[in-house]
């Protein structure tokens, strides 16, 4: 287990890199549509001049992996060594939102085990990597694969949630296992969307309670934590095995784990009496929903996700930052905080279910690779801010060392 010492503030991006199948085996893979192909390089480039020290990024799972145990690396080399030459921390996306072709989506139940030998391998070919996000979002890789039907093996039943569900958070497991195996310190950073759903009256309460049962399951079972209640029976009726739920019971990386937290403003939803989710939300806001994630698992918070079109994107920047340090003067351990993504995306305001070929202009630059206002005022803040907060780590450094001597 790793030593407590605080590291640096992590001031990150990411570059967008889901790749899901959607109806008719049509491969929606971001890094293609958005150029990141063809201009890796000026990228990276990108990330280091806002003077970013970390990026959330994986090469495409799906092209790397192209059999059992078989590993195409020439997709990834050359990008994982030009952001070690860079100094830029990688928090390694090792699978997001698809499988390669070969694999029957998230049902196959051949997936746990094969995805966590491409992450062992992974680590192992790149041992100055430390900081892991092995299955990206779980609980919306499941329900929208496997509940809504929208992606990969496009079911909509909650036996087919179920497998899905089970299969992420096996693989998840799995691989850290892997991973710890290669870099016995390793950092593995769960990124998952901090859904709340709130009842639209009293009538609507158990539905809203069900929703967040459900949406606890991929945290839960990947840390150990205690299911809701009726979430064993749910699981168990549709094929988890009591075997299953005692290797979920067990806890890996202990001391190890940050939870990755993805806040948008859908993250919230009203839940009608019928069980329905109505388009009517009543936030209660990035910071209380973050304190209760905390007070659930104990683990250090790591804003992985936020942002909002471009003409709102500068305030709704300050206000997220305004909240990631009031919950540090709140003693709650953010250990960073990520604008994401690097560059504006295509079709996410559709959720990758159609292809439209719509521009979302979310990035920190647009495809054209000129610096967005929320760019820049993101560079003001990490110039502002850097400073203060390492200092601030030197002093918890200084303060550990002293107490243990």
């Amino acid at each position: 287990m790793t030593s407590p010492v605080p590291s640096p503030f992590l001031f990150a991006t990411g570059i967008e890199n889901s790749y899901p199948t959607i109806a008719g085996g049509v491969r929606i893979d971001q890094m293609d549509k958005c150029g990141h192909y063809a201009r890796w390089e000026e990228d990276f480039e990108l990330v280091r001049d806002l003077g970013l020290n970390a990026l959330r990024y994986g090469p495409p799972y799906y092209r790397v992996h192209t059999a059992p145990h078989t590993y195409d690396w020439e997709v990834a080399d050359a990008q994982m060594h030009r952001l070690r030459d860079l100094g830029i921390t990688v928090i390694a996306d090792l699978c997001h939102f698809g499988v390669p072709s070969w694999l029957g989506g998230f049902q196959d139940p051949a997936f746990p085990a094969l995805f966590a030998a491409y992450a062992g391998a992974f680590a192992k070919r790149y041992p100055w990597i430390r900081h892991f996000t092995p299955v990206n979002e779980i609980f919306v890789c499941a329900n929208f694969s496997a509940r809504l039907g929208w992606w990969n093996e496009c079911e909509t039943s909650d036996a087919a949630f179920v497998r899905a569900m089970r299969n992420l958070c096996m693989a998840n497991e799995l691989a850290v296992e892997a991973i710890l195996e290669e870099r016995p310190d390793a950092i593995i950073v769960q990124g998952e969307s901090i859904e709340h759903f709130h009842a639209a009256g009293r009538a609507a309460e158990p539905h809203a309670a069900r929703w967040n049962a459900l949406k606890h399951l991929s945290v839960d079972l990947t840390t150990g934590h205690e299911l809701d209640p009726g979430m064993a029976r749910f699981l168990n009726e549709h094929g988890v095995s009591s075997n299953d739920l005692s290797f979920f019971r067990e806890r890996r990386a202990v001391g190890q784990r940050w939870l990755g937290v993805d806040y948008y403003q859908t993250c919230e939803h009203r839940v009608a009496s019928t069980g329905r989710l109505t388009t009517n939300r009543a936030p209660v806001g990035f910071r209380r929903l973050v304190s209760h994630y905390h007070q659930r698992y104990g683990l250090p918070i790591f804003h992985c996700e936020t942002n909002r079109v471009s003409s709102q994107a500068v305030g709704w920047l300050d206000e997220q930052w305004g909240d990631i340090i009031a919950l540090r003067d709140a003693g709650i351990p953010v250990t960073g905080f990520t604008w994401y993504s690097l560059t504006d995306q295509i079709d996410w305001q559709h959720a990758l279910r159609v292809e439209r070929n719509d521009l979302h202009p979310v990035g920190l630059y647009d495809l054209n690779r000129r610096i967005r206002p929320v760019g820049r005022r993101y560079q003001e803040i990490i110039q502002q801010w850097r400073p203060a907060l390492v200092e601030q780590a030197a002093h918890q450094a200084a303060g550990w060392m002293q107490r243990t001597g």
